[in-house]
């Protein structure tokens, strides 16, 4: 048979030019390093966005995963000495940015991008916005020391602004009470993250600015939420706050997040706590130091009394012998009991006062006793175990609930399963290679059959089918 070569004549090559194109034939690790030398050189650093997935840490410290957006994905791998310096945690789902540059992985063929730096998408945003309105209210003056007020000492009132339901209010709770049992405290419920959480804080502190009826008296306002991400406390960044915080004409202490974390409201109140228990002990002093403190004073100046009772003594001997050496001892006379006066009088308003700082003493003492921790604690335990009951109740419910369910899809299942329809006479019937038959058709004569019954299976040859 003869053979037709019907590619153009034109594209035809010789043989020359068949062998000289045999030389240059590349092996795949040299073509895919000369793509990874044209990703590398082409690209470069660069930032991309994307979508978190795939995320994996192995032992050695490396990370491993998949950034990906509505049209594509990305494979990256973050090495440990890189991952030492990413404030960024990774994870599943989360939007981030990453800086680096893309690669070919030559044992795979896989182009990858060897990540340097991550940050959560959207934080350069908020920074920005964070550094502009800083600036913007420090020129107003909002952020001046002149302006801001001093924190009453012993405070008998103090409002907190912050979530009903966080843990920095119970932290703070907890500590005004051990330390200073007597001071009232109110809580103004808001919330401290999210959409319309800036409105509800502003909304909160001009509540407390006008005094409302029906409220005592307020010594101190405190602004507090836990620690979390410059997201989580954004809502501390708000102009809407911060103009209502300035506008506050209460004592103020901000105490939003951590201690390395700052928001514009810290700027703005009249004083910052790093967090929130530090402002409950800025709050409340200590009921044993200020016992302590009192007793010192008292002793101070019962010895400054002393004193001077003494020097004026010596000072009116020494009076009284000058005017009796120059017979004047009439003129003295009244000066004397004039003296005597003065030392009843100032021995009894010491003895007054002595007697006002003890009751006041004794009055801190009992009220410190109804806060000891040993009674504290069994109140404590107490509260504890009833909510252990109630969690242990609600736990057998839910387990009896599920046992329940686990039974009811059991027999569910036990109905419409194949054992409950064989049960009830049917079977079936599976071919040599362990198929289910359908149709008669399926099977051939001479062929081997399983029929699959509710109790026993039954094998056989097949004779004819019809």
């Amino acid at each position: 048979m003869d053979l037709f070569d019907f590619t153009p004549v034109s594209r035809r090559k010789s043989r020359e030019d068949k062998e000289k194109d045999a030389a240059q034939v590349e092996s795949v690790t040299q073509l895919t390093r000369r793509i990874r030398d044209l990703l590398e050189d082409g690209i470069g650093a660069v930032w991309v966005e994307g979508e978190v997935s795939n995320h994996r840490k192995q032992a050695s410290g490396h990370h491993y995963f998949t950034l990906k957006d509505g049209g594509a994905q990305l494979a990256c791998v973050l090495f440990k000495g890189n991952a030492a310096g990413v404030g960024a945690r990774l994870g599943d789902g989360l939007a981030v940015q990453v800086f680096g540059e893309v690669s070919v992985y030559e044992a795979r063929g896989q182009y990858q991008m060897i990540v340097r730096q991550v940050r959560q998408a959207g934080v350069g945003a908020l920074q920005a916005r964070f550094e502009a309105l800083k600036r913007r209210l420090m020129e107003e003056g909002l952020f001046e020391q002149d302006r801001k007020q001093p924190i009453p000492r012993f405070p008998l009132t103090v409002a907190i602004v912050t979530s009903p339901t966080g843990a920095a209010l119970q932290d703070m709770l907890n500590i005004l009470r051990r330390r200073a049992p007597w001071l009232r405290v109110l809580v103004c419920p808001v919330r401290v993250q999210g959409a319309g959480a800036a409105e509800e804080i502003a909304a909160a502190l001009r509540f407390l600015s006008n005094e409302p009826a029906g409220l005592p008296h307020i010594d101190t306002v405190v602004v507090a939420r836990g620690g979390g991400s410059l997201e989580d406390l954004w809502a501390f960044n708000e102009e809407v706050v911060a103009r209502a915080m300035a506008d506050c004409p209460l004592p103020l202490i901000s105490a939003v997040g951590h201690e390395i974390d700052f928001t514009i409201a810290d700027f703005v109140a009249d004083l910052r706590a790093p967090t929130p228990s530090a402002a409950a002990e800025l709050l409340a002093p200590d009921g044993a130091e200020l016992r302590a403190m009192l007793e010192r004073q008292g002793s101070r100046m019962q010895r400054r009394v002393e004193s001077l009772l003494m020097s004026w003594r010596r000072e009116l001997d020494l009076m009284s012998r000058g005017a009796l050496s120059r017979g004047g001892e009439r003129v003295l006379l009244p000066w004397r009991q004039r003296v005597d006066d003065l030392a009843e009088e100032l021995q009894t308003a010491v003895a007054d006062e002595m007697r006002t700082q003890r009751q006041r003493l004794l009055t801190l003492a009992h009220q410190l006793e109804r806060a000891r921790p040993d009674r504290v604690m069994m109140e404590r335990r107490a509260e504890l175990a009833l909510r252990r009951e109630r969690l242990e109740s609600r736990v057998l419910a839910a387990l009896t609930s599920r046992r329940n369910q686990v039974d009811q899809n059991r027999r569910q299942l036990q109905a419409l399963g194949p054992e409950a329809v064989l049960a009830r006479g049917f079977s079936y019937t599976l071919n040599a290679s362990g198929k289910v038959v359908r149709e008669a058709r399926e099977l051939k004569p001479g062929e081997e059959f399983t029929t699959q019954l509710g109790i026993g299976r039954v094998r056989g040859v097949v004779k004819a089918v019809e």
